[in-house]
């Protein structure tokens, strides 16, 4: 991981509604590219004159400057408007950049523009804000609104699926017609708006559907079958993000699935009593993985399909939603936040995970998320 040098210039050429860089450097939204320029400490943000009076209102920043101003030096007596790289071109030379590093994404496009006029810029292997790991306690105050976001969701899909009833062929009714894994999404990301969150791909999979981890799920649902709720949405007003997984049954669950779901519900017990600063990730999610097998669960391909635990018992969680770090990819450091999803898939049985949120701290970990872990419905 690379540590940021004092006194580098650094560049950001971005929209901060989708890019996480810019967001963590402004805390301000637009949704179209601007400038972001730290010269010798000082930050300064070129807006467009559309966005520069609530960006004087909302953005953190030394210094915003009207981005029509350097448009009608490059314009001069022409009729065209000049293209956007062109005017951005104009501000650094300006300002007097020779170099600059910049996001690993940085657009090529605009990194053209700039080479004929000497202007070197050298992409950050890593983190662009290294700082952006260790999450600070107004980060996480942030964080665990985003998961207070994501249980309304979860809470509004156990009312729905606690009301419906079974009906023929095992499909659930709900409100007079056949509850669908849409209409229960539905729901879902109709309490996460009205909570003040935007929803995404939010993940309603019931019986063999939720042994593809990311099927979204279709379909009727139906009774004594395993259903997995993933629900994953950002918090409209910080762009932070929750992601919370449960696992529940409507009706009675087999002693099958029983079984299936307390496996997993106790790998994730033994993540979570095992991580601290200074473990392996990898060791761990490995550990995990032979705890399943020891229970009779293991990983492998089963008629040309994975079964088992196949993907990544968790990731970081911040501005995106698959942050910084992966579990397996790093070892334990106080501050950083990860989700910590186990799950275990086998068509015929279903597939059954459970995902939490916590918090680094420097003997172990801190829950962030609250939601009760049921089966039964």
């Amino acid at each position: 991981m690379s540590k940021r040098k004092k006194n580098e210039t650094r560049l950001i050429v971005a929209a901060s509604e989708h890019d996480p860089d810019m967001l963590y450097a402004t805390k301000f939204f637009v949704p179209d590219p601007f400038i972001f320029l730290e010269q010798n400490g000082k930050r300064t943000i070129v807006l467009s004159d559309l966005e520069i009076d609530r960006g004087r209102k909302q953005a953190q920043a030394d210094e915003i400057v009207s981005y029509s101003q350097f448009e009608r030096e490059v314009q001069g007596k022409q009729k065209k408007a000049p293209p956007f790289e062109k005017v951005m071109s104009h501000f650094l030379r300006k300002r007097g950049v020779r170099s600059a590093v910049v996001p690993a994404n940085f657009p090529l496009g605009y990194a053209e523009e700039l080479a004929p006029h000497k202007i070197r810029l050298r992409a950050t292997n890593g983190l662009f804000w290294p700082e952006r790991e260790a999450k600070s306690d107004d980060e996480l105050q942030l964080m665990c609104r985003a998961l207070a976001i994501t249980e309304k969701g979860l809470a509004r899909a156990m009312e729905v699926l606690g009301a419906s009833k079974p009906g023929p062929g095992k499909k659930l009714s709900w409100s007079g017609r056949t509850l669908t894994s849409e209409i229960l999404r539905a729901e879902i990301d109709s309490a996460i708006l009205r909570a003040g969150g935007l929803p995404a791909n939010t993940i309603v999979a019931g019986g063999d559907q939720a042994c593809d981890p990311h099927e979204r799920g279709f379909g009727p649902l139906k009774a004594d079958s395993l259903v997995i709720l993933d629900i994953f949405p950002r918090d409209a007003k910080s762009g932070y993000f929750g992601d919370l997984t449960r696992t529940v049954v409507r009706g009675r669950a087999s002693d099958e699935q029983r079984r299936l779901w307390e496996t997993v519900r106790e790998g994730q017990t033994l993540a979570l009593k095992k991580m601290k600063p200074g473990v392996d990730g990898l060791e761990l999610h490995n550990e995990v993985k032979k705890f399943f097998t020891d229970r009779g669960f293991p990983t492998e391909v089963r008629d040309g399909r994975q079964v088992g635990f196949f993907h990544g018992t968790g990731h970081g969680l911040g501005l995106e939603i698959h942050e910084f770090p992966r579990f397996q990819k790093t070892v334990f450091k106080q501050g950083q936040v990860l989700t910590v999803e186990p799950g275990l898939y086998y068509p015929g049985i279903g597939g059954a995970r459970v995902e939490d949120v916590v918090v680094v701290t420097k003997t172990g970990t801190r829950m962030l998320s609250r939601f009760e872990k049921r089966l039964e419905i």
